[in-house]
C-alpha cells in the first residue's frame, strides 16, 4: 500500500465507508456525510473514493450492472449478493490457487487479484419464499 495523503475529504469518506456494514454505493456515501455535516461536492466524494481505492485503503466492489459499492475490509475475501433483495454478505473462504493457477495456464494471464462474486438467494428471502408457497391453515 502507498503512503496516503488523507485531506480532510478523504478522511471523512473513508470512516464512512469504514464503518458501513452494506457495502454502500457512493450516493449512499454522500448521503451520510451529509447527515454527518459534511457538504462535499459530488466530485471530491467520486474522486476521494477512486484515489482510496487505488491507494489499497478500501476496495471498489463491481458487482454487476449498477453503482460500484464500496468496502473498507482489505484482507483477502469475496463476496455473494442475493438476487433478490440486494443485500451483500462477506465470503472467508479461500480461491482455491489450482484454480488460479489453472486459469492462468489457460488464459497466459498472471493472477494479482481475485475478486469473486457469488450470487444466491438470502436466508430472508429464502423464508419469504418459503412462507409464500406454504398453504394458510383455515
Amino acid at each position: 500500500m502507498q503512503k496516503i495523503h488523507w485531506t480532510p475529504q478523504r478522511r471523512a469518506v473513508y470512516e464512512v465507508v469504514k464503518s458501513a456494514h452494506d457495502h454502500p454505493t457512493a450516493s449512499m456515501i454522500i448521503d451520510r456525510l451529509h447527515a454527518r455535516g459534511h457538504r462535499f461536492a459530488y466530485a471530491t466524494v467520486y474522486n476521494s473514493l477512486r484515489y482510496l481505492a487505488e491507494a489499497g485503503v478500501i476496495r471498489e466492489l463491481r458487482l454487476g450492472e449498477g453503482a460500484s459499492r464500496y468496502d473498507a475490509r482489505n484482507e483477502e475475501h469475496q463476496h455473494i449478493v442475493c438476487e433478490r433483495c440486494g443485500t451483500i454478505e462477506e465470503v472467508f473462504e479461500p480461491v482455491p490457487a489450482a484454480w488460479q493457477k489453472t486459469v492462468e495456464a489457460n488464459t497466459g494471464f498472471v493472477v494479482t487479484e481475485t475478486q469473486v462474486v457469488l450470487h444466491g438467494v438470502c436466508p430472508a428471502c429464502r423464508g419469504e419464499a418459503l412462507r409464500a408457497h406454504t398453504p394458510e391453515a383455515h
